[in-house]
This record gives C-alpha cells, sequence and structure tokens, in this order.
C-alpha cells in the first residue's frame, strides 16, 4: 500500500542520513516529503536547502524556524508551530526524524500530540551532551525506532520501548560510504577549491553545556594543527549556542594552510573522506563514518563520549597539545581496517522492508511502558 511518508530535517547532518531512506522510500512506491527547516535555511552554513531541493520525486516545503542567536528554547517552540501548522494540514501516515537536535525533538513532540505514526533514526545511542538527553526524549516521544546497532537496540529496550518496535537496520549514511561517490576527487577540490593533495579534515562543533569555554577549546585544537605544518579542509561548525567562538578562531587561521568550507554536498565530502590522511574534531563523523572507511579520527572533547570504540579513534581534550602533535604524527596517513560498529551498509533496504511489513502499521500508536523481562 502506498503511504505519505514525511521526513523533518534541520541540518546538513541528518538529511545526509535520511536521504538515502527517503530515496529507497519514494522507490518503493511512496509519496515522500521533506519538511526544511533549521540550519538548512541560513546562508551562513551553506544555504543547504538547496541540497534537498534537487532530490528528485519528492515534495519539499521551507520553514524558517529561527534568527542568528535565537537560544534552543526558543528554536523548540517555533519548529512547533511550524511543523504543527503544517502536519495539521497534510496529516502523514509516517514522520521520520533522525537522532537529537532540537529541530527534531520538535516533530517527535508533534508527532505524540496529534497521534501520527513517527519513527526515529538512529536512537539509544550515547554522547556527552544535552544531545543525548534529546535523544532519548525523542525515542520515548516516537512510536518506531530504526536503530544502528544491537548495543543502541538494547538502550532503547531499556527505555521502556517493545521490541516488535525495534528494527536494526545500521546507520544510513554508510550506505553511501559503502558505495563510489560518484564524483572523483579531482572534481571535488575544483568545486570547493582545496588546493591540497595531502589533507586532513577538521570539524569542530560548539557543545551546549560548555558555551563558556568554546572559544578557548577551538583556538587550543587549531593551534595543535597549525603547529603542525599539516594542510586541513575545514568545515564549519553547526549553529548552536557557542559557534560564534569557533567562527572567530576559523577567521584567523592562515588560508594558505587551511581551507574552511560552510558546508559539502555529501556526496563530494565522502569522497573527500575516503582520500583524507585523518579526521580531527568533534563531529559524528570522527566517529562512525571515519571508522567505517578506516580513516584515523581524533575525537576532542566530551560531545561524541562513549559512542564508539573503533581502534582507529583517538579521544583526547583540545588543550592536551602533546596528544594531538602525537596522533598527527603517527596516524597521519595510516589506514585502518574498516569498523562495522554501526553497520556495513544497506539500511535503506532495511528501512523499506519494514515498512512493507503489514504489522508495522497496525502496531498501536497509544504508548505503554515495557518492562523488562
Amino acid at each position: 500500500m502506498t503511504r505519505s511518508i514525511l521526513f523533518l530535517t534541520g541540518t546538513r547532518a541528518d538529511f545526509g542520513k535520511l536521504e538515502p531512506l527517503a530515496a529507497a522510500a519514494r522507490d518503493a512506491g511512496h509519496r515522500v516529503g521533506f519538511f526544511v527547516t533549521g540550519m538548512h535555511m541560513l546562508d551562513r552554513y551553506g544555504l543547504t536547502k538547496l541540497e534537498v531541493s534537487r532530490m528528485p520525486g519528492v515534495a519539499v516545503h521551507d520553514f524558517v524556524n529561527q534568527r542568528p542567536g535565537d537560544p534552543q528554547d526558543i528554536v523548540l517552540a517555533k519548529t512547533v508551530t511550524g511543523f504543527s501548522d503544517y502536519v495539521a494540514e497534510h496529516r502523514p501516515d509516517l514522520i521520520v526524524l533522525h537522532g537529537d537536535r532540537v529541530e527534531a525533538l520538535a516533530g517527535a513532540l508533534v508527532s505524540a500530540m496529534n497521534y501520527v505514526r513517527s519513527a526515529h533514526v538512529e536512537g539509544g545511542e550515547v554522547s556527552g551532551t544535552i544531545d543525548e538527553v534529546f535523544r532519548h526524549c525523542n525515542t520515548k516521544l516516537c512510536t518506531h525506532h530504526f536503530v544502528s546497532s544491537e548495543a543502541a537496540a538494547t538502550r532503547v529496550k531499556a527505555l521502556g520501548e517493545p521490541a516488535q518496535n525495534i528494527h536494526v537496520i545500521g546507520s544510513p549514511e554508510l550506505d553511501f560510504h559503502a558505495r563510489p561517490s560518484g564524483v572523483s576527487l579531482e572534481e571535488v577540490k575544483a568545486r570547493y577549491a582545496i588546493p591540497f593533495d595531502d589533507y586532513g579534515i577538521a570539524t569542530f562543533h560548539p557543545v551546549t553545556s560548555e558555551q563558556a569555554t568554546m572559544g578557548q577549546q577551538a583556538a587550543d585544537l587549531f593551534a595543535g594543527l597549525e603547529a603542525s605544518g599539516r594542510n586541513f579542509v575545514v568545515i564549519a561548525p553547526n549553529n548552536d549556542p557557542g559557534s560564534e567562538a569557533i567562527f572567530a578562531v576559523l577567521d584567523q587561521l592562515p588560508n594558505d594552510r587551511f581551507r574552511v568550507l560552510p558546508s559539502m554536498r555529501f556526496a563530494h565530502f565522502s569522497e573527500l573522506m575516503k582520500s583524507a590522511a585523518c579526521m580531527v574534531g568533534n563531529s559524528s563523523a570522527g566517529v562512525r563514518e571515519a571508522p567505517f572507511i578506516g580513516l584515523a579520527s581524533l575525537d576532542i572533547g566530551t560531545r561524541q563520549a562513549n559512542r564508539s570504540d573503533a581502534n582507529s579513534v583517538t579521544a583526547c581534550e583540545a588543550a592536551d597539545s602533546a596528544c594531538i602533535a602525537r596522533f598527527l604524527a603517527e596516524e597521519w596517513g595510516r589506514r585502518h581496517a574498516p569498523d562495522a560498529g554501526f553497520g556495513q551498509g544497506g539500511a535503506a533496504g532495511r528501512f523499506v522492508q519494514t515498512l512493507a511489513d503489514p504489522a508495522f502499521w497496525e502496531r498501536p500508536l497509544q504508548k505503554a511502558f515495557q518492562d523488562a523481562e
């Protein structure tokens, strides 16, 4: 049966995870739409709503949910209002949202309060910030769960969710990395004016509970990268509180060694990662995608704490200049065995296979806590 499936995306990162699922649902004959908001709508971050609009065969609705400087609670309130209006008008059969961002929390609230079936992607994971709290809230609000690992499934069960509503599919973005990107490295370098042949990738996002120190953390980290004499492609941080302090540090980097970009198309970013010498920062890409392709990564600070135990990941604090220097000296260009902790690709196929099961649509929307056996 054809269903109406609405995906909620607020960032370039979550679109990279939702796009494979949406494409598979579209190709299976479902009516697919995207509610596009958050960072996607901001020029400073590359106006990535354009990336969503390039996806063929799906409906796209744009919604501005914030102005620069809005605190997260105001962004939440605005998103709830806009998304609620849209859902009331279109009444989808299923709302799909991802992870731990404030836009996803808004989507989960609207879904639950309007008794619309909802699916949370990549619940049951741990990190070191308020994002983890948002993620677990989304789990409790949503009716179905598409998780990346058995460990994540166990945590979702511990939150009282019934096993029949939990589906282990792996991380959807690995579907991209498991196949050729479709672009060459030379095309990537030409499109983004990257002059380096030998380079690392750096991405450092704010941690909302550590706003007061984000500027110093960024200064310490990038001082260590600059001292190494290496070249880096830097992807700008997200728009969480504390980002201005990080941007102030990025603005001072020497542009002959650091190419700072607001964002990249996902296929181009995938190809860039596959040819990089290492990855540094606190992006989830460093603890998920990098291990999957065997790329050494240095995880900085608390944002991804306890997220991965892959051998290719080294963790340290931004102020630990000795650790940063040692990592860049020993791990630069080193390839590791691929890690399958978050799956091996093929998440989209498992997703649509689940949607094809009539039982998925028959399970009750009224939630009840499932005690552990």
